[in-house]
């Protein structure tokens, strides 16, 4: 790789160059506050994620203790023919959703009150098994948005990463150089020609 750019050493080359570098300069200052609040938000969805994931593991369990319950109480059999037709336990809606030029997908989600399924042949333990479910299944679906934002934040954050690293010890050193370059040279040729000039004044 090329220390400095391939640019001819003019005023004009030079003053093309820093208005370049200015320009780098304020790109990299908005890529590293980019990149500081994507990590905020990294850190906010991890706390988030975690909190959620333990809640979700604890319905988990709550639901299929019950659900072993229910499943003694009533048997298998009977229990698959109630779940025919059984009616909608959540309500859900997925939304697009953006968050520094992140998209991902926002879960609107709601337990629906429990509608009856049947008294013959059923057992108290049926209702606290179908509400224990739908707990589950809100929080499973909170869990799911939080977890794809998580990754799309983290993946955007490293994106960012990889661009203020390339303008910081890449792009902008190399455009340094080059002003530097172009400067010196400018200035060598500026006491080449008033060298030349003495001399011209000394023999005339």
């Amino acid at each position: 790789m090329r220390d400095r750019l391939n640019i001819p050493p003019t005023k004009s080359s030079l003053l093309d160059l820093k208005r370049r570098l200015e320009f780098l300069n304020e790109g990299y200052r908005l890529l590293e506050r980019k990149r500081e609040l994507l990590t905020r938000l990294v850190y906010e969805k991890l706390a988030e994620y975690r909190r959620l994931n333990a809640s979700t593991r604890e319905a988990m369990s709550t639901a299929y203790r019950w659900l072993s319950v229910t499943q003694m109480r009533m048997g298998s059999h009977r229990l698959r023919q109630l779940s025919i037709g059984m009616p909608l336990a959540v309500e859900a809606k997925v939304l697009p959703r953006r968050n520094m030029s992140v998209q991902y997908p926002s879960v609107e989600i709601k337990k629906l009150p429990l509608l009856p399924v049947g008294f013959l042949a059923t057992d108290a333990s049926l209702d606290e098994t179908r509400s224990s479910f739908a707990d589950m299944i809100v929080r499973a679906a909170q869990l799911a948005e939080v977890e794809t934002a998580l990754w799309r934040l983290l993946e955007e954050q490293r994106k960012t990463q990889k661009r203020v690293n390339a303008l910081k010890y890449n792009v902008i050193p190399r455009f340094e150089r080059t002003i530097a370059y172009v400067e010196a040279t400018l200035e060598e040729e500026e006491r080449n020609t008033l060298f030349q000039l003495k001399l011209l004044a000394q023999r005339t």
